[in-house]
C-alpha cells in the first residue's frame, strides 16, 4: 500500500522540478512513478497522459490525478494533484514579486535560454521512450504519421486527432486484422 506521505512528496518534487509544462514532465513522471516507484507501467502512464490531454485542465495535474486516483481514490487523487501544484503555486508567487526587477538582466535572459533548450531536450527524451512503448507495426506507424501530419501541417485539434486515432485503431481491430 502506497502511503500518503510518499504520494504526496513524489508528485511535489516531480512539480518543483518540471519546467515547460505537460511534455516536460514525463521524463520525471517516468523515472518517479514507473521506474523507482513502480506504480504504474510505461502504458498506463501514456494512457493517464493520453487521457490527461484530451481532458480539460492543465495536462500535468489531470495526470498525476489519475495516478494518485488509481493508487488510494479520491484521497490520493487529492494529494497528488496538490503535490504537484504546491511548488508551482510558492515559485510562482515569489518569482512575479521579484521578476520584474530582474528581466532585462542579460544574466536572467541566458539563464531562461538554456532553461528552454533542456526542456527540449527533455522533451525529446520522453518522445523517443513513449515511442518505443507505444509504436508498433504498420498500423502503429500509419496512426503516428497520420496524426502527426494533422497536428503539424493542419493544426488539427489535438482532441479531434485523438478520436481520429483512436476510431482508426478500432477500425483497424475490427476489420483490420486477419
Amino acid at each position: 500500500m502506497v502511503g500518503y506521505w510518499n504520494l504526496f512528496w513524489t508528485f511535489f518534487k516531480i512539480g518543483l522540478f518540471t519546467f515547460g509544462g505537460g511534455a516536460a514532465m514525463l521524463p520525471m513522471l517516468r523515472s518517479e512513478v514507473v521506474e523507482k516507484n513502480r506504480w504504474a507501467t510505461d502504458e498506463e502512464l501514456l494512457d493517464y497522459y493520453s487521457i490527461g490531454q484530451c481532458t480539460p485542465g492543465i495536462i500535468a495535474i489531470n495526470t498525476a490525478t489519475f495516478v494518485g486516483y488509481k493508487l488510494r481514490g479520491v484521497t490520493g487523487a487529492v494529494l497528488t494533484t496538490f503535490g504537484v501544484v504546491a511548488p508551482s503555486v510558492v515559485i510562482i508567487t515569489l518569482i512575479a514579486s521579484v521578476l520584474q526587477n530582474f528581466m532585462h538582466n542579460p544574466y536572467v535572459s541566458q539563464a531562461f535560454v538554456g532553461i528552454r533548450i533542456v526542456v527540449v531536450a527533455l522533451v525529446a527524451e520522453a518522445v523517443v521512450e513513449l515511442w518505443k512503448k507505444g509504436v508498433h507495426g504498420r498500423i502503429g506507424l500509419f496512426i503516428f504519421a497520420l496524426s502527426l501530419c494533422s497536428l503539424v501541417f493542419f493544426s488539427l485539434s489535438p482532441i479531434a486527432v485523438i478520436l481520429i486515432a483512436s476510431t482508426t485503431g478500432l477500425v483497424y481491430l475490427k476489420w483490420g486484422r486477419k
